[in-house]
Protein backbone atom coordinates (compact mmCIF):
# COMPACT_ATOMS: atom_id res chain seq x y z
CA UNK A 1 0.00 0.00 0.00
CA UNK A 2 1.19 3.56 -0.93
CA UNK A 3 1.74 7.07 0.09
CA UNK A 4 2.60 10.07 -1.21
CA UNK A 5 1.96 14.01 -0.30
CA UNK A 6 -0.52 16.29 -2.44
CA UNK A 7 1.98 19.53 -2.57
CA UNK A 8 -0.78 21.04 -4.27
CA UNK A 9 -3.58 20.84 -1.97
CA UNK A 10 -3.92 22.61 1.73
CA UNK A 11 -6.28 22.82 4.38
CA UNK A 12 -9.01 25.20 5.53
CA UNK A 13 -10.59 24.93 8.84
CA UNK A 14 -14.57 25.98 8.96
CA UNK A 15 -15.83 26.52 12.92
CA UNK A 16 -19.26 28.09 14.26
CA UNK A 17 -22.90 27.26 15.09
CA UNK A 18 -23.77 28.51 11.18
CA UNK A 19 -21.17 26.51 9.18
CA UNK A 20 -23.92 24.21 7.90
CA UNK A 21 -26.16 26.30 6.76
CA UNK A 22 -23.72 28.82 5.48
CA UNK A 23 -22.21 26.33 3.08
CA UNK A 24 -25.33 24.96 1.90
CA UNK A 25 -26.63 27.81 0.42
CA UNK A 26 -23.72 28.06 -1.58
CA UNK A 27 -22.04 24.71 -2.74
CA UNK A 28 -23.12 21.91 -5.35
CA UNK A 29 -23.35 18.99 -2.62
CA UNK A 30 -25.14 18.46 0.53
CA UNK A 31 -23.76 19.32 3.58
CA UNK A 32 -26.18 18.45 5.97
CA UNK A 33 -24.53 14.88 4.92
CA UNK A 34 -21.13 15.23 6.55
CA UNK A 35 -20.66 13.83 9.50
CA UNK A 36 -17.49 12.55 11.16
CA UNK A 37 -18.09 8.77 9.89
CA UNK A 38 -19.14 10.52 5.82
CA UNK A 39 -17.15 12.91 4.16
CA UNK A 40 -18.16 14.47 0.75
CA UNK A 41 -16.61 16.48 -2.67
CA UNK A 42 -18.08 19.05 -3.55
CA UNK A 43 -17.93 22.89 -5.63
CA UNK A 44 -18.42 26.03 -5.50
CA UNK A 45 -19.55 27.75 -8.75
CA UNK A 46 -19.94 31.01 -9.93
CA UNK A 47 -23.39 32.67 -10.29
CA UNK A 48 -23.29 32.08 -14.10
CA UNK A 49 -22.61 28.10 -13.32
CA UNK A 50 -19.13 28.31 -14.21
CA UNK A 51 -16.52 25.68 -11.92
CA UNK A 52 -14.09 27.81 -9.33
CA UNK A 53 -13.38 25.95 -5.96
CA UNK A 54 -13.56 22.14 -5.21
CA UNK A 55 -12.96 20.55 -2.17
CA UNK A 56 -12.74 17.62 0.08
CA UNK A 57 -15.34 18.20 3.37
CA UNK A 58 -14.89 15.74 6.46
CA UNK A 59 -16.00 17.17 10.41
CA UNK A 60 -13.61 16.62 13.16
CA UNK A 61 -14.08 18.27 16.64
CA UNK A 62 -16.73 19.84 15.42
CA UNK A 63 -14.88 21.80 12.91
CA UNK A 64 -15.47 20.97 8.74
CA UNK A 65 -11.89 20.48 7.48
CA UNK A 66 -11.79 21.44 3.20
CA UNK A 67 -9.37 19.74 1.38
CA UNK A 68 -8.79 22.65 -1.08
CA UNK A 69 -6.56 23.51 -3.84
CA UNK A 70 -3.43 25.01 -2.17
CA UNK A 71 -2.46 28.21 -4.34
CA UNK A 72 -5.98 29.55 -4.17
CA UNK A 73 -6.26 28.67 -0.61
CA UNK A 74 -6.60 32.39 -0.01
CA UNK A 75 -8.72 33.30 -2.76
CA UNK A 76 -11.24 30.65 -1.73
CA UNK A 77 -11.40 32.24 1.95
CA UNK A 78 -11.95 35.77 0.45
CA UNK A 79 -15.07 34.48 -1.73
CA UNK A 80 -16.65 32.64 1.15
CA UNK A 81 -15.94 35.19 2.87
CA UNK A 82 -18.15 37.57 0.68
CA UNK A 83 -20.85 35.63 1.42
CA UNK A 84 -20.61 35.38 5.39
CA UNK A 85 -22.37 38.20 6.11
CA UNK A 86 -23.80 38.28 9.74
CA UNK A 87 -23.50 34.18 9.98
CA UNK A 88 -21.18 32.80 12.74
CA UNK A 89 -18.47 31.30 11.08
CA UNK A 90 -14.67 31.76 11.18
CA UNK A 91 -12.75 30.46 8.50
CA UNK A 92 -9.05 29.28 8.87
CA UNK A 93 -6.10 28.36 6.95
CA UNK A 94 -4.25 25.43 8.41
CA UNK A 95 -1.16 25.79 6.91
CA UNK A 96 0.42 23.03 9.61
CA UNK A 97 -1.98 20.29 8.02
CA UNK A 98 -0.99 18.46 4.96
CA UNK A 99 -3.00 16.36 2.47
CA UNK A 100 -1.63 12.30 1.97
CA UNK A 101 -3.14 10.13 -0.53
CA UNK A 102 -3.28 6.42 0.80
CA UNK A 103 -4.16 3.64 -1.80
CA UNK A 104 -3.60 0.17 -2.53
CA UNK A 105 -4.99 -3.30 -2.45
CA UNK A 106 -7.31 -3.50 0.80
CA UNK A 107 -5.99 0.27 1.66
CA UNK A 108 -10.01 0.42 3.57
CA UNK A 109 -9.38 -2.31 5.72
CA UNK A 110 -5.67 -1.09 6.79
CA UNK A 111 -7.59 2.10 7.77
CA UNK A 112 -10.45 0.56 9.64
CA UNK A 113 -12.33 1.82 6.76
CA UNK A 114 -15.60 0.60 4.58
CA UNK A 115 -15.32 -0.20 0.72
CA UNK A 116 -17.52 3.24 0.44
CA UNK A 117 -17.43 6.73 -0.62
CA UNK A 118 -16.59 9.17 1.23
CA UNK A 119 -16.55 6.66 4.79
CA UNK A 120 -14.71 8.32 7.33
CA UNK A 121 -13.04 8.21 10.99
CA UNK A 122 -11.00 10.47 12.46
CA UNK A 123 -8.62 12.21 9.75
CA UNK A 124 -8.94 9.78 6.96
CA UNK A 125 -11.35 8.96 4.83
CA UNK A 126 -12.31 6.73 1.52
CA UNK A 127 -12.00 9.41 -1.67
CA UNK A 128 -16.06 10.81 -2.27
CA UNK A 129 -15.23 10.51 -5.52
CA UNK A 130 -14.29 6.96 -6.16
CA UNK A 131 -12.84 4.58 -3.72
CA UNK A 132 -10.66 3.10 -6.39
CA UNK A 133 -8.66 6.38 -5.85
CA UNK A 134 -8.29 5.02 -2.27
CA UNK A 135 -8.35 7.30 1.07
CA UNK A 136 -7.45 10.65 1.73
CA UNK A 137 -6.20 12.44 5.39
CA UNK A 138 -5.30 15.82 6.33
CA UNK A 139 -2.68 15.21 9.33
CA UNK A 140 0.53 17.27 10.39
CA UNK A 141 2.37 14.52 9.45
CA UNK A 142 2.41 11.54 6.83
CA UNK A 143 1.09 8.17 8.44
CA UNK A 144 3.34 5.16 9.06
CA UNK A 145 3.43 1.70 7.57
CA UNK A 146 3.39 2.80 3.87
CA UNK A 147 5.68 3.10 1.16
CA UNK A 148 6.32 6.96 0.45
CA UNK A 149 5.99 7.29 -2.98
CA UNK A 150 6.52 10.26 -5.43
CA UNK A 151 3.79 12.35 -6.06
CA UNK A 152 4.07 11.44 -9.94
CA UNK A 153 2.94 8.21 -9.20
CA UNK A 154 -0.35 8.94 -7.65
CA UNK A 155 -0.94 11.37 -10.38
CA UNK A 156 -0.71 8.75 -13.09
CA UNK A 157 -3.03 6.49 -10.76
CA UNK A 158 -5.85 9.07 -11.44
CA UNK A 159 -4.98 9.89 -14.86
CA UNK A 160 -5.63 6.40 -15.74
CA UNK A 161 -8.84 6.20 -13.62
CA UNK A 162 -9.49 9.56 -16.09
CA UNK A 163 -9.98 11.75 -12.93
CA UNK A 164 -9.83 15.42 -13.49
CA UNK A 165 -7.84 17.55 -11.27
CA UNK A 166 -9.67 20.85 -9.88
CA UNK A 167 -7.77 23.67 -11.16
CA UNK A 168 -5.96 22.08 -14.05
CA UNK A 169 -8.28 19.67 -15.80
CA UNK A 170 -11.27 21.57 -14.57
CA UNK A 171 -10.58 25.82 -15.17
CA UNK A 172 -11.92 28.22 -12.87
CA UNK A 173 -14.38 30.44 -14.84
CA UNK A 174 -14.80 28.67 -17.52
CA UNK A 175 -15.60 24.46 -16.80
CA UNK A 176 -19.04 23.07 -16.54
CA UNK A 177 -19.25 20.38 -13.81
CA UNK A 178 -21.07 18.16 -15.82
CA UNK A 179 -18.35 18.29 -18.81
CA UNK A 180 -16.20 17.81 -16.20
CA UNK A 181 -18.04 14.17 -14.85
CA UNK A 182 -18.96 15.64 -11.70
CA UNK A 183 -21.80 14.41 -11.48
CA UNK A 184 -20.47 10.76 -11.77
CA UNK A 185 -18.28 11.95 -8.97
CA UNK A 186 -20.46 12.65 -6.63
CA UNK A 187 -19.95 16.25 -6.26
CA UNK A 188 -23.33 17.15 -6.60
CA UNK A 189 -26.78 16.96 -4.93
CA UNK A 190 -30.29 16.98 -7.10
CA UNK A 191 -32.10 17.43 -3.89
CA UNK A 192 -30.95 19.73 -1.85
CA UNK A 193 -32.39 23.17 -3.20
CA UNK A 194 -31.13 26.22 -4.07
CA UNK A 195 -26.67 26.94 -4.29
CA UNK A 196 -24.63 29.35 -6.35
CA UNK A 197 -24.63 28.50 -10.02
CA UNK A 198 -27.42 25.63 -9.88
CA UNK A 199 -29.91 27.03 -12.18
CA UNK A 200 -27.43 26.41 -15.55
CA UNK A 201 -26.35 22.86 -14.06
CA UNK A 202 -29.59 21.76 -13.64
CA UNK A 203 -30.54 22.70 -16.83
CA UNK A 204 -27.53 20.90 -18.42
CA UNK A 205 -28.55 17.83 -16.71
CA UNK A 206 -32.42 17.84 -17.53
CA UNK A 207 -32.45 19.54 -21.01
CA UNK A 208 -29.26 17.52 -21.85
CA UNK A 209 -27.22 20.08 -22.94
CA UNK A 210 -23.97 18.56 -22.13
CA UNK A 211 -21.17 18.49 -25.60
CA UNK A 212 -18.37 18.23 -24.35
CA UNK A 213 -16.66 16.12 -22.19
CA UNK A 214 -13.35 15.47 -20.49
CA UNK A 215 -12.34 11.66 -21.03
CA UNK A 216 -9.10 9.54 -20.84
CA UNK A 217 -6.84 9.24 -23.55
CA UNK A 218 -3.91 7.08 -23.76
CA UNK A 219 -1.08 8.66 -25.80
CA UNK A 220 0.58 6.80 -28.72
CA UNK A 221 3.92 8.92 -28.42
CA UNK A 222 5.40 11.72 -26.23
CA UNK A 223 2.67 14.31 -24.09
CA UNK A 224 0.77 16.84 -25.90
CA UNK A 225 1.07 20.20 -24.72
CA UNK A 226 -1.70 21.70 -21.92
CA UNK A 227 -4.15 23.22 -24.24
CA UNK A 228 -2.61 21.77 -27.56
CA UNK A 229 -5.67 21.67 -30.13
CA UNK A 230 -6.70 17.79 -30.89
CA UNK A 231 -8.15 16.89 -34.56
CA UNK A 232 -9.93 14.03 -35.86
CA UNK A 233 -8.93 14.41 -39.20
CA UNK A 234 -9.11 17.70 -40.13
CA UNK A 235 -11.76 18.69 -37.78
CA UNK A 236 -10.62 20.34 -34.48
CA UNK A 237 -12.55 18.06 -31.73
CA UNK A 238 -11.06 19.20 -28.65
CA UNK A 239 -8.24 20.32 -26.07
CA UNK A 240 -5.28 18.38 -24.30
CA UNK A 241 -5.61 19.11 -20.33
CA UNK A 242 -2.96 17.22 -17.79
CA UNK A 243 -0.82 14.23 -19.08
CA UNK A 244 1.87 11.38 -17.46
CA UNK A 245 3.16 8.38 -18.72
CA UNK A 246 0.94 7.80 -21.64
CA UNK A 247 -2.31 8.76 -19.94
CA UNK A 248 -3.77 12.19 -19.75
CA UNK A 249 -7.33 13.55 -19.68
CA UNK A 250 -8.91 15.86 -23.28
CA UNK A 251 -11.67 17.54 -23.13
CA UNK A 252 -13.83 16.50 -26.38
CA UNK A 253 -16.72 17.30 -28.66
CA UNK A 254 -19.10 13.96 -28.20
CA UNK A 255 -20.71 14.55 -31.86
CA UNK A 256 -17.18 13.58 -33.12
CA UNK A 257 -16.30 10.57 -30.46
CA UNK A 258 -17.16 7.37 -30.66
CA UNK A 259 -15.75 5.03 -27.58
CA UNK A 260 -15.50 1.43 -25.74
CA UNK A 261 -13.62 0.03 -23.48
CA UNK A 262 -10.37 0.17 -26.21
CA UNK A 263 -11.42 3.07 -28.06
CA UNK A 264 -12.56 3.40 -31.27
CA UNK A 265 -11.32 6.81 -31.89
CA UNK A 266 -7.91 7.56 -32.96
CA UNK A 267 -7.48 11.58 -32.44
CA UNK A 268 -4.05 13.51 -33.34
CA UNK A 269 -2.55 16.09 -31.41
CA UNK A 270 0.32 17.69 -33.12
CA UNK A 271 1.08 14.33 -34.96
CA UNK A 272 0.95 12.29 -31.50
CA UNK A 273 -1.78 9.72 -31.77
CA UNK A 274 -4.63 9.74 -29.10
CA UNK A 275 -7.22 7.29 -27.86
CA UNK A 276 -10.42 7.57 -26.22
CA UNK A 277 -11.70 5.06 -23.69
CA UNK A 278 -14.16 4.93 -20.85
CA UNK A 279 -13.10 3.69 -17.38
CA UNK A 280 -15.76 1.84 -15.42
CA UNK A 281 -17.56 4.93 -13.68
CA UNK A 282 -18.26 6.95 -16.20
CA UNK A 283 -21.78 6.46 -18.08
CA UNK A 284 -22.30 9.88 -19.96
CA UNK A 285 -19.52 9.58 -22.62
CA UNK A 286 -21.77 8.36 -25.32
Amino acid sequence: MMMTKLPHRGVLEIQGEDKASFLQGLISNDVTQVTPEQAIYATLLSPQGRYLYDFFIMEKGGSYFLDAEAARLLDLVKRLSLYKLRSAVTLIPRHDLNVYALWGENIAAALDLKTERGNAHSDVYMDPRLVELGARQMAEYPPTGFEQVPFEAYDLHRLMWGIPEGGADIIPDKSTLLESGMDELNAISWTKGCYIGQELTTRSKFVGQVRKRLLPVKIEGPSPDFGAEIFLGETAVGSMRTHRDGYGLALLRLEHIKIDGEGETPLQCNGIILRPYRPEWMKGAD
